[in-house]
């Protein structure tokens, strides 16, 4: 019999032992020739020798039952004996190389011995065994980036696989207060801290929904203690007033999400708007007349010269009223000919038209249109240009013209019905309008660009992504190249440093107004995968990235809000099913995990788990992942903050973890009411004409955002 030997097997099903402790131990600990060992400790290990490999189970009960004996003589009891049992885990296999391996190939057998857990068996399990010189890191297959302690076993460090851990989507999970945000943090700060292979991350790119605004303190300090890795993050705070998507990135679902057309009437024909609205910037950069002016030109043909001439049309404008000389006269400016004769002929036809002519001359005016017309339009040489092409693309156009052109134009190609269909329209056009009339969210969409963005959707993706720095053009002066100047040039921590790119981006949507909070997370999503997925095959993956959603409950919502199926989660659950081929990775942190879209969590292969008190949580998180782990899952209820169970792929094996303490922390900290509460504060605090000055503005007060003017007020 081995030394070490503790105890039998007396029971195993698939994941599960049953030990009868040996009789002759008395204590939780047995001597060994090297160390005293602990035995019977919730979360410690033992070791069940099954041939040259050895099963790690870990323990989760511990338990002691009485056991009466009764003599041949029915009529004699003797005294109770007390035997203890212990119920553990099969969570991994030491093969007989000594490599820790997650899972089990080999079961143990009744009466199997079992043995307590030695230092050498640990370093196997926590990877702390040391490298030889020269021996360079698995990236792929160690786990060597530590990420906290264990708590049962305080010398040792519980390490994670990057790779593993963000290549496959993870979830961090857990009550409010229970250290989500830290937790982030903390992993994000170790991987700048850590060396590999020598080197340090300099293109990490990393895009964080920031939710409550908490993580820029994160990653860049205080003024008083800046981050230590400032310089080597370089990270890019982007807030409200630099989180603008252009509207006409937007695809279809996106407008219909938003504009919410009735699917009978309104949507064909706000498809059809759209597809004009974006069809016309080729129409302009080509000689060729766009749909709405060519519609116009042949509108006169039909009619009478004298009708003409006294202006007595009597449609709309947007079937063409000429009700002034000037409305000819804005047709025929509509034409841009791009250097065609027949074009330029065209306009000159359109402008002889006109109240001073005589009727003869309104007939040769008109005649003399007709077949330059005629001409035009049987030519080879005009490029037909797809009016139903994909309005999908992100293409400018005038988000007014929409409303007050485009849709006319789209009601007017369905002449047999146009005044009905005018009537059905009605109500999409005044939401449309409204819409562009409400600053909340006219603003954050630029529904009033009135003039297109050179290279909108190159600035914007690097924008997002950290990378402006490769597009940034000091003379342009467009809303992102702007907003970044304004980076440059700040103070202390808040500095961008130019020329380079940024290896985390926070966005920060805590003032983003709740209307299009969803339209535009999801919007941003999609873009870029859109963006990695138009990659060449050779570079696919060579840009990985992590989307990190915090408060994810409110971007991928299990449970539809209204009759409608939210956008970003439609987008986001695309991400977690295609985005690892393309090196997306998603990180989603909540409070309720219940309440998360099932599909995003199912793709999620790693899993840092924190406190969960409520019951629907506890049994929703314990569906996901395997049954193996129930018994290490039944301790959520009461793990200490900052203490988490962590298990998938991420670990070696599933294990309950001290995580490191994040510095700096992200702007999260519980309130210290009693603190507070009993000391002297400043008159001015809160300074409530400021704050509600700034809120009127649809900012947030920064005392020490001073304006110049202020400064010198002061000072006098």
């Amino acid at each position: 019999m081995s030394e070490r030997n503790i105890g039998k097997v007396i029971s195993v099903d698939s994941f599960r032992v049953f030990i009868r402790l040996d009789d002759d131990l008395k204590s939780l600990y047995k001597s060994g020739y090297e160390d005293i060992y602990e035995v019977a400790r919730i979360n410690s290990y033992i070791i069940i020798p099954i041939g040259a490999d050895k099963i790690v189970a870990m323990v989760t009960s511990v338990r002691a039952i009485d056991e009466t004996e009764l003599g041949k003589n029915k009529e004699a009891i003797f005294l109770t004996k007390s035997a203890r049992y212990l119920v553990a885990t099969m969570i991994g296999t030491i093969e007989n190389n000594g490599k820790y391996i997650q899972g089990v190939y080999n079961y143990p057998i009744l009466d199997n011995p079992v043995w307590y857990v030695t230092r050498q068996d640990l370093d196997n399990i926590f990877d702390q065994k040391q490298k030889a010189p020269g021996d360079k890191i698995n990236f792929e297959e160690d786990y060597y980036l530590p990420i906290g302690t264990s708590p049962s076993f305080s010398d040792y460090k519980i390490k994670i696989n990057p790779d593993k851990f963000f290549g496959k989507h993870a979830a961090i999970l857990g009550n409010t207060g229970s250290g989500k945000s830290c937790t982030f943090a903390s992993i994000i700060q170790s991987l700048f801290d850590f060396e590999f292979d020598g080197k340090k991350l300099k293109n990490a790119h990393i895009i964080i929904f920031d939710t409550n605004g908490e993580y820029k303190q994160a990653f860049q300090g205080t003024k008083e203690q800046p981050y230590k890795n400032l310089e080597l993050v370089n990270p890019f705070h982007i807030d409200k007033n630099g989180m603008k998507v252009p509207f006409w990135f937007m695809n279809f679902a996106d407008f219909d999400y938003l504009f919410e057309p009735t699917s009978g009437t309104q949507a064909p024909v706000f498809k059809r708007a759209l597809g004009l609205a974006k069809n016309q910037k080729d129409v302009a950069e080509k000689p060729i007349l766009d749909k709405f002016t060519e519609r116009g030109i042949l509108s006169l043909f039909n009619a009478d010269p004298d009708d003409i001439k006294k202006k007595k049309c009597t449609q709309s404008y947007g079937n063409w009223n000429y009700k002034t000389n000037n409305e000819i006269l804005q047709l025929a400016n509509s034409i841009i000919p791009n250097g065609d004769a027949t074009l330029s002929d065209i306009q000159t036809a359109l402008s002889t038209l006109g109240a001073n002519n005589t009727i003869a001359d309104e007939k040769v005016a008109l005649q003399a249109l007709e077949a330059k017309y005629l001409e035009y339009s049987s030519s080879q040489n005009v490029e037909q240009i797809a009016i139903e092409k994909n309005i999908d693309l992100p293409i400018w156009f005038n988000f007014q013209d929409l409303i007050s052109r485009f849709f006319d134009e789209a009601i007017n190609e369905q002449e047999s019905s146009g005044n009905r269909l005018r009537e059905f329209v009605s109500t999409l056009r005044l939401r449309l309008q409204s819409y562009l009339s409400d600053e909340r969210i006219a603003q954050p969409l630029l529904l009033n660009q009135a003039e297109e963005i050179t290279e909108a959707l190159a600035k914007f993706i690097s924008f997002i992504l950290g990378d402006f720095c490769k597009v940034y053009q000091s003379a342009d002066t467009d809303l992102f190249t702007e907003f970044y100047k304004k980076q440059l040039v700040k103070t202390d921590q808040e500095k961008l440093a130019q020329d380079k790119p940024s290896q985390i981006t926070i966005i920060d949507m805590s003032l983003l107004p709740y209307e299009v909070l969803e339209t535009i997370t999801g919007l941003v999503g999609r873009l870029i995968l859109e963006f990695v997925s138009r990659f060449p095959e050779s570079d696919r993956g060579k840009l990985p990235m992590v989307i990190a959603l915090e408060e994810a409950q409110n971007y991928i919502p299990e449970k539809n809000r209204g009759d409608r199926e939210s956008i970003a989660k439609r987008v986001f659950e695309r991400i977690a099913r295609e985005g690892r081929k393309y090196g997306i990775s998603l990180l989603v942190s909540s409070q309720r995990p219940s309440e998360l879209s099932k599909t995003v969590l199912s793709q999620c292969n790693s899993f840092i788990i924190h406190r969960l008190q409520n019951p629907e949580d506890q049994k929703y998180v314990r569906q996901l992942v395997s049954a193996a782990n129930e018994d290490i899952l039944q301790q959520l209820p009461i793990l200490p903050q900052q203490h988490v169970v962590i298990m998938g792929d991420a670990v070696r094996t599933p294990v309950q973890a001290k995580m490191n303490t994040a510095n700096p922390r992200p702007n999260s900290n519980n309130p210290k009411f009693i603190e507070n509460w009993t000391k002297d504060l400043p008159k001015d605090f809160p300074n409530y004409a400021k704050i509600a000055e700034a809120w009127e503005k649809g900012e947030k007060y920064d005392p020490l955002a001073t304006k110049p003017e202020e400064k010198e007020e002061d000072a006098v």
